[in-house]
């Protein structure tokens, strides 16, 4: 037995090396301690700001069992998750995401199909920001901290773009009120943009950020529709128009205005990124071991 265990371990951790292997395992690293702790807020029965006892315990035990995983199964420091510039990058995000999202509702408003009918207490903010925080870092832990990150690694930066950013506007397909046209409107502003902020950085912080602001100023301050879910905002409002243009029920990211903001956002960055040589290559236009570029 002791005789086998070496080429087991081995070939073990050579099979982790597999990007469907890897994406499985870390999904299953993060999404089995987020579904147990979400099930046991749920045992403990009614209770006010629920959500926001679950953000409280997932974002952080997220966290840890993603690092967790890339210590064990990838065997390497977690880059994109160093603290090296996280908050000067972190503050970016937050101020690029309320811009932006400002910036549609301003189109919108001008446009005449946003309307501000009333305004809530600051209390409200509390069910807002834990909302956001959970969808901040949650969703980009896992969409493109595991998602993005394992395939660019393998099919190269440009197919892993495409290819997370299909699959995260796929995954709001079972939000309420969504339809293709929204799938497609998340996927090319959010799933671009995002996608692009890991690039440029090769950290989380700026796409968590951004992710996080623009939810919260969308739901928190101008109280639109957040991907479909009810709004918890110190602005009561409505959107009225056709859907293309307003985002109608699903809310404003499925704005065709949306899209071309957070698009044309998408473009500046990764210009950038460009620029810097974070563009990575498919494994079949590599060069050899051995071979210069």
């Amino acid at each position: 037995m002791s005789t086998q265990r070496p080429f087991l371990q081995s070939a073990f951790w050579k099979a982790g090396l597999f990007p469907i292997i890897r994406l499985i395992l870390a999904l299953l690293f993060v999404a089995v301690p987020i579904a147990a702790i979400q099930a046991l807020v749920k045992s403990l029965g009614a209770m006010p700001y629920s959500d926001i006892v679950f953000t409280c315990f997932a974002v952080p035990v997220a966290f840890l069992a993603y690092w967790g995983y890339v210590r064990l199964v990838e065997r390497r420091p977690v880059a994109e998750l160093s603290l090296v510039g996280a908050p000067k990058e972190f503050g970016i995000g937050l101020l690029f995401g309320a811009g932006l999202f400002t910036m549609v509702i301003g189109i919108l408003w001008t446009a005449g199909y946003y309307h501000v009918t009333g305004s809530n207490g600051w209390i409200v903010l509390i069910e807002s920001i834990g909302l956001a925080v959970l969808s901040g870092f949650i969703e980009e832990l896992i969409a493109r901290g595991i998602i993005f990150r394992i395939i660019e690694e393998s099919l190269g930066t440009w197919n892993a773009l495409a290819l997370s950013a299909i699959m995260f506007g796929s995954m709001h397909l079972g939000n309420p009120h969504a339809t293709v046209e929204s799938a497609t409107a998340i996927a090319l502003e959010a799933g671009l943009l995002l996608g692009g902020c890991y690039i440029l950085t090769r950290r989380l912080w700026l796409a968590v950020g951004l992710h996080l602001a623009w939810n919260f100023t969308q739901g928190g301050i101008f109280g639109v529709a957040v991907s479909g879910t009810t709004p918890y905002g110190i602005l009561r409002s409505t959107l009225s128009g056709p859907e293309i243009l307003s985002g109608g029920p699903f809310g404003a990211e499925a704005s065709v205005f949306a899209v071309i903001v957070c698009v044309s956002g998408f473009f500046f960055i990764i210009i950038n990124a460009k620029k810097r040589g974070q563009i990575v290559r498919p494994f079949w236009r590599r060069p050899a071991v051995g071979q210069t570029a």
